[in-house]
This record gives C-alpha cells, structure tokens and sequence, in this order.
C-alpha cells in the first residue's frame, strides 16, 4: 500500500463537473492498492495517516497529528502510484492491485479512518477525477507498507 499524504488548507475532487468531495484544513491522502496488500496494510497505514506528526506547534514544530488538530480527511484511490517506470517509456501496473480487490481494501481503508471520528470525505473509485490540491507548506509525504 502506498499513499502521497499532503498537508492541506483545503483540497476537493470533481467528477463530471461535480465536487464529489471538499475538505479544510487537513490532509490529502492518494491511495495507492497493491495486489499483496492486506487488512494488516490497512492497519498499518490507518495509524500511520492518523498519527504522523506533520502539523506545527506555535514553535513551528511538527508535533500535532491530523487527530490532534481536528482535522479532515480527502482519501483519493490512484493506481498510478503502482507505475513502474524504470523500463521503456510507459508504465506497468502490474503491482497495482485488480480493481475488484482494490475497490475493497480502499473502501475498508476509508471506513477504519471514519471510525476516527474526523471528517473523511472521498472521491470516486474509478472515475476520472480534478483533485485541487491547496498544500499547506508545503508538506508532502510518501508512505509505503
């Protein structure tokens, strides 16, 4: 499981023209499923995007997690962070989970980060997708498992 978590002051998704999903401060997380992944990815993954420290103190100190500020929570599922592009000119997917595995785990991994209490808004599996992304710092992560 791989996911590009980003600090955001606000980030949506539309789909067809349509804001299927919008948050304020808090984070962005792409999702990425490979076809090993697990409940114990999901696990895994759901503290880490809880509790990773990345927002600052009054000190300018990262030390507050999205749980501690209070803050929202825009999962976005993108296969293409499986593209393998160390060969040729296009990527391979073949690490990517098959749609109907990813479908699942990227549902449960929506529903464990609701159980949270935040905000979790989503965008649509499959679908071509706008994601405005208003970074905050600017704060990008890679997080694998």
């Amino acid at each position: 499981m791989r996911v590009v978590l980003q600090r955001v002051s606000s980030s949506q998704v539309t789909v067809a023209g349509e804001v299927v999903g919008q948050i304020g401060r808090g984070l962005n997380l792409l999702v990425g499923i490979a076809s090993t992944d697990t409940e114990a990815e999901l696990d895994w993954m759901t503290r880490k995007c809880l509790e990773l420290r990345v927002f600052s103190n009054g000190d300018g100190k990262f030390d507050q997690s999205v749980l501690d500020v209070g803050g929202d929570l825009l999962v976005i599922s993108q296969f293409t962070l499986y593209g393998d592009c160390r060969k040729g000119r296009r990527p391979s997917f073949d690490q990517a989970a098959a749609p109907l595995l990813a479908e699942a785990l990227y549902h449960q991994f929506v529903e464990k980060l609701r159980q949270s209490g935040l905000r979790v808004e989503t965008g649509r599996f499959g679908a071509m997708m706008q994601v405005s992304i208003e970074n905050d710092g600017p704060v990008t992560l890679i997080l694998e498992k």
